[in-house]
């Protein structure tokens, strides 16, 4: 399996001399496709600047970032903001839906980013929503969702440009367990099924047998890696979301 994502001895130091502050240090990480990994620890210890790193939104102070085994570290800003375009697909934990959008037109907007278009994208957007159990949603806005319908939303639009990579920022943080549990079942899946490499940042414990991997991050190091391989992609039940 190839590396989709990988972080290599990534330091990020804020601020020079007596008041640099160290976010991350040393930082490494492999992810493969196919695979699914929970990154845990506690508020403050690098997890918002790890995601942040990982998703091209912000350089490193010195070590290497590469994405589908493309290197990305020393990319122009325009040049970072292809890549998250074309190579990442982001869901975060209050869905950043657009408001004035109806849900067929979230993902549409993600082509139209990507300078895509016209019927083959509509049809891709339909079969992804028909996927995660929202066809019958693709004309409502956001406020007439449910925070777990809105969560399906960001997930399928996420995976609208086909991404290598998924990074997910507290997916679970305004759901109650049943919901939370069940989106990140849908991620999970998604993961497996297509062949992704995603990580995801949370705080929620009830939701880790889900991950391949849970790697914890303290004092910006990243340590204790255990393995779970618990999670079978299948068929998932969308009554569980609504």
């Amino acid at each position: 399996m190839k590396d989709k994502l990988i972080l290599e001895n990534v330091n990020k130091i804020y601020g020079e001399g007596e008041t640099a502050v160290t976010a991350l240090q040393k930082v490494s990480l492999n992810v493969k496709e196919g695979e699914f990994v929970a990154v845990v620890g506690p508020s403050g210890s690098g997890k918002s600047t790890f995601l942040s790193i990982a998703g091209a939104l912000l350089s490193p102070s010195s070590g290497r970032i590469l994405i589908n085994q493309k290197d990305i570290t020393n990319l122009s800003s325009r040049e970072m903001s292809a890549v998250r375009v074309k190579n990442l697909g982001f869901i975060f934990q209050a869905s950043n839906l657009v408001p004035y959008l109806k849900v067929l037109d979230q993902l549409l907007l993600v082509s139209k980013l990507a300078g895509k278009g016209g019927k083959e994208a509509e049809q891709k957007a339909k079969a992804l929503l028909e996927q995660v159990g929202l066809l019958q949603r693709m004309n409502y806005y956001p406020e007439k969702l449910s925070g777990g319908e809105r969560q399906r939303v960001a997930i399928a639009r996420a995976f609208m440009n086909d991404p290598g990579v998924i990074l997910a920022d507290e997916p679970t943080a305004s759901l109650d367990s049943k919901r939370g549990r069940a989106v990140v079942e849908l991620i999970a899946s998604e993961v497996k099924q297509r062949g992704k490499a995603a990580v995801m940042v949370t705080h929620d414990e009830r939701v880790l047998d889900l991950c391949d991997r849970i790697v914890t991050i303290k004092d910006g190091m990243l340590y204790e890696e255990q393995e779970n391989h618990t999670f079978e992609a299948k068929k998932l039940d969308t009554v569980a979301f609504k």
